[in-house]
């Protein structure tokens, strides 16, 4: 007969479900393919990872060094793994293992989860959105860091810090950019985003300086997601991606975006476009009109799309600018007339 007293009850909450997906994607073993583990280590990187995803979920807003409180108070090594206690996920241990993160490079290691998350489920790449956002930060957040040299206190020189420093990934540039979030008189990073079409789920993501412009790397970004993915995906993005050099780069993808008025040849086209090249399509209220277009010598297909109620609101403030203004010539008219004049001789 069990008695009470060798009960023992423990919280999984919500976790149970992440922690199950994450096994499903097989994170861990990603984890710890990618970044390697060490001998005798009591937890590997990748069961430090999905320690972070769950605490992330579950326990925000908290010192780094209260991270093994948290999993006291639930099944540490059912949700996480067997033999992981608590006190093996302190912040020395965390931090070594994000130090790995970073030098193996933080893109390279979300694409190959995020591929492994869209095979295990299903999730078509087709089509692909990108698309950046703007994080503001509080505090200073200094430009420029201190050189420091480190020594090899086996080797005797400093060989392998200079190797690691080549192959690590550059740090980011935390600083005053155009903020999307309506926070100019902050500080900020970027963070580049590529989601699939289906579902909408986080497939590419790539962080950057507060100042960077989007026309000048959606290109690339585009170019360097293509090479990594095997299916040929249609990337779309907002006007930002349409340049002559983006074209050019992206002269072998398949792409779609708007095409910004900016350009010349965009608005002498909806300018001059004759009324009886629009067509009635599927789409209620509008009307398209096909054109082939030549720019940044690439040929491309540009779609022309008038809105018959953009139309009517555009035609009635142009009714009323001309209103305006020929009360304005009447009142103006009327004052002139009642000055005197020399006669002409």
């Amino acid at each position: 007969m069990l008695n009470a007293e060798d009960i023992e009850i423990q919280n999984i909450d919500h976790l149970g479900i992440v922690a199950g997906i994450i096994d499903s994607i097989g994170l861990v073993e990603i984890i710890n393919e990618l970044i390697g583990e060490e001998k005798e280590e009591k937890v590997s990187p990748g069961h430090v990872v999905k320690a972070m995803i769950l605490n992330g979920l579950g326990f925000v807003s908290k010192p780094l060094y209260m991270f093994p409180k948290y999993f006291e108070t639930i099944a540490c090594e059912h949700l996480i793994g067997q033999g992981v206690k608590p006190e093996y996920l302190n912040d020395d241990k965390l931090g070594r293992v994000m130090d790995k993160l970073f030098i193996k490079g933080l893109d390279t290691i979300f694409f190959i989860i995020a591929l492994k998350a869209a095979k295990k489920f299903n999730v078509s790449l087709s089509t692909s959105h990108l698309d950046s956002s703007s994080m503001h930060v509080h505090g200073e957040y200094n430009t420029s860091l201190p050189e420091v040299i480190f020594e090899n206190q086996q080797l005797g020189n400093t060989q392998d810090i200079e190797d690691l420093t080549v192959k690590s990934p550059k740090e980011i540039t935390i600083t005053y950019g155009y903020s999307r979030d309506h926070r100019p008189d902050l500080k900020q990073f970027i963070i580049e985003l590529i989601c699939s079409g289906d579902g909408d789920i986080p497939i590419f993501l790539k962080l950057a300086s507060g100042n960077q412009s989007d026309s000048s790397c959606f290109g690339k970004i585009a170019v360097e997601y293509q090479e990594q993915l095997e299916v040929n995906s249609l990337i779309v993005a907002d006007c930002a991606l349409y340049t002559e050099s983006n074209l050019k780069l992206m002269s072998e993808l398949r792409w779609l975006c708007r095409v910004p008025l900016s350009i010349n040849i965009a608005q002498s086209l909806i300018s001059t476009l004759p009324e009886l090249e629009f067509i009635d399509n599927n789409l209620l209220g509008y009307k398209l009109a096909s054109k082939t277009v030549t720019y940044g010598e690439i040929e491309q297909r540009w779609l022309v799309v008038q809105s018959q109620d953009r139309r009517e609101s555009d035609l009635r403030k142009l009714s009323q600018k001309i209103n305006k203004a020929e009360s304005k010539a009447i009142q103006e008219l009327k004052k002139l007339s009642q000055d005197k004049f020399a006669p002409c001789c």
